[in-house]
């Protein structure tokens, strides 16, 4: 928690974002900076991921299904089976858009499956709709 500049309390909310390229991380840190004032922190892959989950609280989940080591669907399943976890929102978002690729993502738990391109307003809605 932060105080603001009148002493109140602020609670920021943090988003991480998981994707192995810094190019489509930045992209997203900036989305979301144009939203308003939000904690981000970035990891280029599933295992930095999940290093990071124990010492940040994570309010939202944007990761990529294709990566190194451990992959957005792995990342995903072990979100959802663990207590810990298992409540924060994920968003994929990957180039991988067949109906098939949307289905596994969805039962596997991700709440959003967003196609690249991406399109900045369907991101700030879904910001929104998770983070208010």
């Amino acid at each position: 928690m932060l105080v603001g500049t009148t002493g109140e309390v602020v609670d920021r909310k943090t988003i991480l974002i998981t994707d192995d390229s810094t190019a489509l991380r930045a992209m997203l840190v900036s989305i979301i900076e144009s939203l308003g004032d939000f904690r981000i922190v970035e990891a280029a892959n599933g295992f930095e991921a999940l290093r990071l989950l124990p010492r940040e609280h994570v309010d939202l989940i944007f990761t990529d299904i294709n990566m190194p080591d451990i992959n957005g669907l792995e990342l995903i399943s072990y979100l959802r089976n663990n207590p810990n976890y298992e409540h924060i929102p994920v968003i994929i978002i990957s180039t991988e858009g067949s109906q098939g690729d949307i289905e596994k993502g969805r039962l596997l738990g991700a709440n959003e499956y967003v196609v690249k391109p991406l399109d900045c307003s369907d991101l700030k809605n879904i910001i929104v709709k998770y983070l208010g």
